[in-house]
C-alpha cells in the first residue's frame, strides 16, 4: 500500500474542491466566527458575549464555562459561584451530545495554529525529531490538578494557550504569542500534531467527556477503501481510524467510537470513495459474518 504523493488530489478530482475541503472550510468558519463574536465587544461595542474561551457570558444572561477551569477551582480549594458551576454544566452536556473534542477541532483557535504546523510539516517533509505518548495529555490532567492543590491557584491558566491566544488577539504582542510561537515550532519540528494529539489537557479532558457522544464518525461504506492511507494523513488522531475501517473481519462495526477523535471530518472531506460520514454511534455493527 502506498500513499498517493498529492494527499487529496483525488477527491479533490472526484468531488470538486468544495466538497473535498467542506468540513474543514466550515472549521474555519466556526473558529474564526467565535473568535468574531469575541471581538465585536472590545472592537465595535457591541457585546453580544463577554469574556474569553475560558469563561464567558452571552447576552449577558447566559454562562460558560471551561470544565478544566472548574475542575481546577475544587482542586485550588475553591467552592466555584453557581454561574460557573451552571456554565460548565451547560459546556459539558453539549460536549456529550455533539462529541467531546467537537471544541478542539471546532472551536479552539489553537488548532488553526497547530493544522499549520502540520501542513508545513507534510509540505516541505519535516521529519519528527521526538515523540511523546498519547497517554501523556491523561498525565497532563493530573498534573493540572496537582499544581492547582499544591498552590492554591488556577496555576496552568497562567500558561493555557488558548485563553492565551485570545488575549494576544485583543491585546497584542505579548507573552502570550510567545507560547503559541512554542506551540507552533513544537508541531513542526518537534513531534507531529504534538500539542494538540499528545499533550494538551483540555483535549484530554474533553475526550473524557465525549467518550459516549452519540454523534459520530462512521466508515458505513468501508468495503469501498482502496487502502490509499490519506484518512491516516489527514486526522489528527489516526489510530481512531482503523478498528472502524478495518475491523469488520473481528466483527468491529463501522463507528469511531474512540473519544479521541475530534469529529473534524478531515476524513469525509479527503476520502475519494467517500467511505466515511457523519452519523450516530447506534446501528454499530458488522456486516461481515
Amino acid at each position: 500500500m502506498t500513499i498517493k504523493q498529492t494527499i487529496g488530489a483525488e477527491a479533490v478530482a472526484t468531488k470538486g474542491f468544495i466538497q473535498a475541503y467542506k468540513w474543514l472550510l466550515l472549521r474555519r468558519l466556526s473558529q474564526l466566527s467565535i473568535l468574531g463574536l469575541f471581538l465585536l465587544g472590545p472592537v465595535a461595542g457591541v457585546w453580544l458575549i463577554k469574556g474569553n474561551l475560558a469563561s464567558s457570558l452571552i447576552l449577558d444572561t447566559v454562562p460558560l464555562t471551561e470544565p478544566m477551569l472548574v475542575v481546577q477551582m475544587f482542586a485550588a480549594g475553591f467552592i466555584p459561584l453557581s454561574t460557573a458551576l451552571w456554565g460548565a454544566l451547560f459546556v459539558v452536556v453539549f460536549y456529550l451530545l455533539v462529541g467531546g473534542r467537537v471544541y478542539c477541532s471546532w472551536v479552539c483557535p489553537v488548532n488553526i495554529i497547530t493544522d499549520t504546523a502540520s501542513w508545513l510539516r507534510e509540505r516541505f517533509g519535516v521529519l519528527a525529531s521526538g515523540g511523546f505518548p498519547r497517554n501523556t495529555r491523561y498525565w497532563m490532567i493530573a498534573l493540572v490538578m496537582l499544581l492547582a492543590a499544591f498552590t492554591g491557584t488556577m496555576a496552568y491558566e497562567v500558561v493555557n494557550p488558548v485563553p492565551m491566544l485570545h488575549r494576544g488577539i485583543i491585546f497584542g504582542i505579548g507573552l502570550s504569542w510567545s507560547v503559541i510561537i512554542a506551540i507552533f515550532l513544537f508541531d513542526l519540528f518537534i513531534a507531529r500534531k504534538g500539542w494538540c494529539g499528545h499533550i494538551c489537557p483540555m483535549g484530554a479532558l474533553y475526550g473524557i467527556i465525549g467518550k459516549v457522544s452519540p454523534l459520530r464518525v462512521r466508515a458505513d461504506k468501508r468495503e469501498l477503501c482502496d487502502d490509499c492511507l490519506e484518512c491516516f494523513v489527514v486526522c489528527p488522531e489516526p489510530h481512531v481510524i482503523k478498528p472502524a475501517l478495518k475491523g469488520a473481519p473481528k466483527g468491529i462495526g463501522p463507528v469511531i467510537t474512540a473519544g479521541e477523535c475530534t469529529n473534524c471530518g478531515r476524513c469525509i472531506d479527503i476520502c475519494a470513495e467517500e467511505v466515511f460520514n457523519f452519523g450516530m454511534r447506534f446501528n454499530n455493527y458488522s456486516k461481515e459474518p
